[in-house]
């Protein structure tokens, strides 16, 4: 091998011991619209330094438009006003960029100062998005200032009395960027008093600011027997029940973390309290291991899993099956035809909400809840939506059923055939407003439209995915010269094997396709399948190292689909997403 004269690369993270000099770390803080996620509070900021050996290789801000009105006691406190939001990019928007700017999870640490509040937060707006959150280690300025420091120094660790006992050249002012910015040099301060005592690498950090306990310890020899092989691994309580559910390229390796100073979740170390037993379930590929998670998670619902993982409360925009439909947020997916009109899944309840509201406003479908009968329609009065032409008030028998069944089926059709008109509403009404100079209605506006679209093309892709009789992909795997190869048929996978060379594609292919399988229902779009693996699916059969080798159908998506008419509104206000680097090269 011939030797290389260049500098040695910067380790990565399960090179343990990392020193702390050459891990690369993220400081992150943001700015909220209340205190928890799990009480509809959004983030509204975000600010965040990549630092290395003392130095800053970048930075990272954004103002976040969170989609509802900002407490007045946050504007306050923060300076952030809804007008400031309100020509800033979606969460959707900034999180492929921030993730970028992060790094993977095998080589970048996180930091926050209270770090359960940012990453909780970041973590949740992730999964409401439906991205997968990486598994990246953090540390916690707050956990390691009450171990370093003495209240006879500070008489708290809050970012600002730091600051101040530090004497900070960059104090915080409750603006995600400045308060990131104070973050290092905190942290930088505290490095310098842990090294006199001997804290000089990551496993010593962590391990100083989270010590395990001796049960802890005990405990870490269930993981004795576990191969280091891709695969599942499920903790086992007493009674041999799930108590949580997770995947790795390395089973044996990544739960061994558990056992660890970097585990730092509470709900995690209350598991391992309880777990009696781990089970190692190895799969022929990561895709294999992927889609079988989810479809366990489904089955037992581990209390220690996230519960937005669980596909039952996905949530959809549909019409009511009645005489005169009208449109509701449904979860799950089971009653879902290709007959039947909706869009969705959605992130959440106020997506979900936005895209009803873009409808509400593009059409003239009954907005009331209470069933309409001939009973019902003898003694109601019509609302102000009738007087305002924006419904035909079927509640006083206004109009006729075949009059109404017009509606229902222009409204039908924009669940799952054409986007167009909508945007063309939405587009006229924000200029119309743009003009008006009321600019916060037309960035409300132009969230309700996004959020229908976002919702539209989802469905659009699942559907034309799903509908596939059969597909047979093969995955160059980044940096390795395995091959992957998966046979999924109507969005469900059925079975996936692993080559070593070209050469064995085809043998592999045989392989898989020997398989016995069971009829398909043709009704159904997802007849075996949760749009959850449907989407998982395809965006692994979509990846740039992914080659369909087989395919029984056609896939195939509508040139001026929900795809191209959401990217047509993101493109009305151009995302403030600004990431300032060093001139250095990384």
């Amino acid at each position: 091998m011939r030797a290389s004269t260049s500098a040695p690369a910067q380790q990565r993270l399960d090179e343990i011991p990392l020193p702390l000099r050459l891990g690369t770390f993220v400081v992150v803080d943001l700015e909220t619209t209340g205190t928890s996620p799990a009480s509809g509070a959004m983030i509204t900021e975000i600010g965040a330094v990549k630092i290395r050996g003392g130095e800053v290789l970048g930075e990272f801000h954004t103002l976040i438009n969170p989609g509802l009105p900002i407490p007045p006691f946050i504007t306050v406190l923060t300076g952030i006003t809804d007008a400031m939001v309100a020509p800033a990019p979606l969460f959707a928007e900034v999180l492929p960029a921030f993730l970028e700017f992060c790094g993977g999870a095998d080589e970048t640490i996180l930091i926050a100062h209270n770090a359960p509040f940012d990453i909780g937060f970041l973590k949740a707006a992730a999964d409401a998005h439906s991205y997968r959150w990486p598994n990246y280690q953090v540390l916690d300025t707050v956990k390691i200032a009450r171990r370093t420091l003495t209240k006879d120094e500070t008489p708290n660790v809050k970012l600002g009395t730091l600051a101040q006992y530090f004497g900070v050249q960059e104090p915080p002012t409750h603006r995600a960027l400045d308060d990131a910015r104070a973050t290092v040099e905190i942290f930088h301060h505290l490095l310098e008093r842990l090294g006199n005592v001997g804290v000089e690498t990551l496993a010593d950090l962590q391990n100083f600011s989270h010590p395990l306990s001796p049960q802890e310890r005990a405990k870490k020899s269930l993981a004795d027997n576990l191969p280091n092989s891709i695969g599942l691994y499920i903790f086992r309580d007493s009674e041999d029940r799930p108590l949580y559910i997770g995947i790795s390229k390395n089973i044996r390796k990544r739960v061994l973390t558990y056992f660890s100073p970097s585990e730092t979740r509470s709900r995690m170390r209350e598991m391992i309290a309880l777990t009696s037993r781990i089970e190692a379930l190895p799969t022929p590929t990561l895709i294999d291991a992927q889609i079988r998670e989810l479809r366990l998670i489904q089955l037992h619902a581990p209390r220690y899993n996230r519960r937005s993982r669980f596909q039952e409360r996905t949530l959809w925009l549909t019409l009511t099956d009645e005489r005169f439909p009208r449109l509701v947020i449904s979860k799950g997916h089971g009653a879902l035809t290709y007959q039947q009109s909706a869009i969705g899944p959605f992130g959440g309840n106020i997506d979900a909400d936005h895209a009803r509201q873009a409808l509400h406003s593009a059409t003239t479908i009954r907005q009331c809840t209470p069933r309409i009968t001939p009973t019902s329609i003898k003694k109601a009065s019509a609302c102000i939506l009738y007087d305002i032409e924006k419904c035909s008030a079927p509640c006083i028998g206004a109009t006729s059923d075949d009059e109404y069944s017009k509606v229902s089926e222009k409204v039908s059709n924009h669940l799952s055939v054409q986007a167009g008109e909508v945007v063309a509403h939405h587009f006229e009404r924000i200029a119309t407003l743009s003009r008006e100079e009321r600019f916060e209605e037309a960035a409300e506006l132009r969230n309700h439209v996004t959020a229908y679209l976002r919702g539209f093309a989802r469905s659009e892709s699942l559907r034309a995915f799903s509908a596939l009789e059969e597909l047979i992909v093969a995955k160059f795997s980044d940096g390795s010269e395995e091959i992957e190869i998966a046979r999924i048929r109507r969005g469900r996978l059925e079975a996936s094997l692993t080559v070593a060379t070209v050469n064995q594609i085809s043998s592999g292919i045989d392989l898989l396709q020997s398989h016995q399988l069971d009829s398909v229902d043709q009704e159904l779009i997802f007849p075996h399948s949760t749009p959850e693996e449907a989407e998982m699916l395809m965006r692994w059969a979509s990846d740039e190292y992914a080659r369909p080798i087989h395919i029984v159908g056609d896939w195939h998506l509508p040139t001026y689909g929900g795809a191209f008419h959401k990217n047509k509104v993101e493109k009305l206000a151009k995302p403030d997403v600004s990431v300032r680097a060093n001139v250095r090269e990384e």
